[in-house]
């Protein structure tokens, strides 16, 4: 495996293997000794089947911003309203009730 990771670090540092042929592609990843189903899936760029081989799970991270703090006041418009509150008065405004 490491011939593999070996490869890669050195394709990834080399901008000109972006406009090698498959042919080329082909010929450095035998004479880097790569597994079979390992170059199969580099000259198809699977990546999904390149981690799998590797054993290798996608990484996922999530960002949540914090609440606001303690003792921050909302904001207030021009009236002196509150912004969520001029949106909800706008929003009900535009309702009709009807009495039965």
């Amino acid at each position: 495996m490491s011939s593999v990771i070996d490869f890669l670090e050195r394709v990834g540092g080399d901008a000109q293997w972006r406009t090698a042929s498959h042919d080329e592609m082909e010929l450095a990843l035998a004479a880097a000794e790569v597994e079979m189903p390992l170059r199969e899936a580099i000259l198809a760029k699977d990546a999904s089947k390149l981690e799998a081989l590797l054993g290798q799970m996608p990484q996922l991270g999530i960002m949540i911003p914090p609440d606001e703090e303690e003792g921050e006041e909302d904001e207030e418009d021009d009236a002196g309203e509150k912004p969520e509150l001029k949106s909800i008065r706008g929003s009900l405004s535009h309702l009709s009730l009807q009495q039965s």
